[in-house]
């Protein structure tokens, strides 16, 4: 019994220790100190040792004390923008003209202020609000945003801030104890236990951006803690208190919590919120290759000497894997070193790199593996940075157009005009009841007959100013 005590007393002092901190720096004079702690405390202990020396039943109330006063609750307001000149003067939205708000949480990742959420949950969010566990509240600036890891980075002008450092999600066990905290249901402060149920969770719910093509990333950590509608954003934590992911979803037939949660992986959380600071953007390096998870089904289909592993449908032209010599085909099956069992892996494992580094991967290729060192690229093809590019024009609305015909323009007795062939998924889809097949035919009482013109006169509207966007419908 002693030995067993003595056992447990060196994993719960172990998992505590913290490994080294991570400075970053920001544009200006921002300096961020990111701080790791190490991996997993005491994943299949039931129990642990007091001061005493005498074994207790694990006691989450430590934990919980520590974690939850780095945890925020957020307040989003988004003001509808009329386009009043849509449907006429009479016309009025199916939705309340006054803002409309949500709710979701944060968590503070260091000491100045930088606060980590997700993405949906200040998407078109004109004002976001932060409120403190001491029920202060501050507004917070949005330092960037990464939609392909739901992964968003706020900042408040605020000093000597309680915060969670970073654990190493690799380490994570399934098995071990982890705990959700957030704010469900607008109950502040909320803490609930569970452990993690898996990792490398691909559930399919992060839409593809419509700009560049990019790719989700999804390799979520699963949990049974309960989630709600509110925990977006909030922290899981292994139990010395270290953030292993951000809540990100929940999978429920009902809306609300049936035992299955997911949480971005803190790895790849830090490495998103180090591009934003010193960079403005992602830095996302790529492989340039398509690819699909190998089963006994491909296996056999291909004749596979292997039944895990990330199999190589096709390989772009020029790109980083083309050049180091992969082939369709292949098997990655290592990264680093690292293995490699499904394409949820390796677009993790590779999400997680630059452009310019060099990687190793390992494939297999009929039966043999071989190792490739590759320099992985930018998604244009590209070793360099990628740079912030301002969104503006149409691209800032989330339409896309083309010219009106002539004979249509001619039905409707128009002089020029342009028409909307998709609503997309920007303001004008979140704040209008517009449909496709619009014709726009002025922009503040500008005439516009064609794309370039309305883009070009888009691109004149200052932030903050309302746009009027005139026309009608071939069907009126």
């Amino acid at each position: 019994m002693k030995r067993f005590g003595s056992l447990l007393l060196a994993a719960v002092l172990g998992s505590g220790i913290t490994i080294g901190t991570y400075e970053i720096m920001d544009k200006g004079e921002r300096v961020v100190r990111l701080d790791y702690s190490s991996g997993v405390p005491a994943a299949q202990v039931a129990y642990h040792v007091n001061e005493a020396g005498e074994i207790v039943p694990l006691d989450f109330t430590e934990t919980a004390a520590k974690v939850t006063s780095a945890v925020v609750q957020q307040r989003d307001t988004q003001y509808f923008n009329p386009f009043r000149d849509f449907f006429g003067p009479d016309w009025m939205p199916p939705m309340n003209r006054g803002p409309q708000q949500s709710t979701g949480s944060g968590v503070i990742i260091n000491s100045n202020g930088y606060i980590v959420t997700n993405n949906h949950v200040v998407q078109d969010a004109e004002i976001v609000e932060v409120t403190l566990y001491d029920n202060r509240s501050f507004k917070a600036e949005i330092v960037g945003t990464d939609p392909d890891t739901d992964i968003a980075l706020l900042k408040i002008e605020q000093k000597d801030l309680p915060y969670l450092a970073f654990v190493d999600s690799d380490q994570a066990k399934v098995g071990q104890w982890v705990l959700a905290v957030g704010n469900p249901f607008n109950l502040t402060s909320t803490v609930t236990a569970g452990i993690v149920s898996a990792k490398g969770r691909s559930i399919h719910i992060i839409p593809s951006s419509s700009e560049g093509g990019s790719t989700a990333i999804e390799s979520f950590i699963q949990t049974d803690a309960a989630i709600n509608p509110g925990n977006s954003g909030g922290a899981l934590v292994d139990l010395s208190g270290g953030l292993l992911g951000i809540n990100t979803a929940i999978a429920s037939p009902t809306g609300a919590y049936s035992g299955y949660g997911f949480a971005v992986p803190s790895n790849i959380v830090s490495k998103i919120v180090e591009d934003l600071l010193n960079y403005g953007v992602v830095q996302r390096g790529w492989l340039g290759v398509s690819i699909t998870s190998v089963n006994s089904t491909l296996a056999k289909e291909h004749d596979l000497k292997v039944f895990e592993g990330a199999y190589v449908q096709s390989v772009s032209e020029n790109s980083a894997a083309a050049e180091a010599g992969i082939k369709p085909g292949d098997v990655v099956v290592k990264i680093d070193g690292v293995k490699i069992t499904n394409n949820s892996a390796l677009i993790e494992t590779i999400g997680r790199h630059r452009p310019g580094d060099k990687v190793k991967i390992t494939v297999n290729r009929s039966g043999k593996e071989l190792d490739f060192d590759v320099t992985l690229k930018n998604r244009k093809g590209e070793i360099a940075a990628v740079k912030l590019e301002e969104r503006k024009g149409l691209a800032a609305l989330g339409i896309t157009v083309e010219p009106a015909e002539p004979s249509v323009l001619k039905k409707l007795d128009l002089k020029n005009g342009v028409r909307v062939t998709s609503k997309g998924t920007g303001k004008v889809a979140r704040y209008t009841d517009i449909r496709d097949g619009f014709i726009i035919t002025k922009v503040n009482d500008t005439p516009v007959n064609s794309p370039e013109e309305l883009n070009k006169e888009l691109e004149k509207i200052k932030e903050g100013e309302i746009v009027t966007l005139s026309g009608t419908y071939e069907d009126f």
